[in-house]
């Protein structure tokens, strides 16, 4: 069964191979998961300056340090460790301030020494911090699906055609009627009415396409894909894709 390459494999690829891949690694993981981190730091408290500073210091530490060989890659999701290796180093981060306030040294159990799979992040069931991760995680991969998509049919010559057929995804408020729609792109209504199935379900082979990149297993790929569509329930107003 072919699985594709994960983010797994992306950072050990990072953390093991030379500078040029390791750069090439880096701006991969910051597109991915960029938003869902600046956000979850923005939740604890951190200002917008701040927020970015401690993301882009949070990437490079996991690359830097090997973050990633602390985790049992074999049963946890990307996702998860990732969001459990924040709230550590971020604990870290504001132990160091406090402790410099203070004019002392706190030692702390660091983040390369303990084993991160993920757990930390289920302390916070609820919180507003992971469902905000959560969400511009899931917002992020559905749009890069839906880019994908759109290329797609650029490839195909049919952008056109995806202008008037990406009315009928998720996420558009006021959809075009079929009839017009149809008129539109000189095709029968029957005709039509095929398109959009079709392409709904291209785009959700997209999105697993993206989601498996984030799992360790294939098992684990409907469990997320599950989570994916929980978390973006009201927030489907929230993403467009213009043409």
């Amino acid at each position: 069964m072919y699985f594709p390459t994960t983010h797994w494999s992306l950072l050990a690829k990072a953390t093991l191979h030379g500078e040029t891949e390791a750069r090439s690694a880096l701006a991969e993981l910051c597109a991915s998961y960029w938003r869902p981190i600046n956000q979850f730091v923005r939740s604890r408290g951190f200002g917008e300056a701040e927020a970015e500073d401690r993301t882009q210091d949070f990437l490079l530490h996991v690359l830097e340090k090997s973050v990633f060989t602390r985790a049992n890659r074999l049963q946890g999701k990307f996702r998860s460790f990732l969001l459990g290796a924040l709230v550590r180093f971020l604990g870290d981060a504001l132990d160091r301030r406090n402790a410099l306030k203070r004019g002392g040294d706190l030692q702390r159990v660091s983040l390369e020494v303990v084993e991160v799979n993920g757990e930390l992040a289920d302390a916070f069931p609820g919180s507003d911090g992971v469902t905000a991760f959560d969400r511009e995680w899931a917002l992020t991969i559905l749009e890069a699906a839906l880019r994908n998509l759109r290329d797609e049919y650029m490839a195909a010559q049919r952008e056109g055609a995806f202008c008037v057929l990406k009315h009928f995804l998720p996420g558009e408020s006021a959809p075009l009627s079929y009839e017009t729609a149809s008129a539109q792109l000189g095709l029968s209504l029957p005709a039509f009415k095929s398109e959009v199935p079709r392409l709904r379900r291209r785009l959700r082979m997209l999105v697993r396409e993206r989601v498996a990149q984030t799992v360790s297993a294939p098992h684990e790929i409907d469990d997320e894909m599950a989570h994916l569509q929980q978390v973006l329930m009201d927030k489907e107003s929230e993403f467009r894709l213009p043409c």
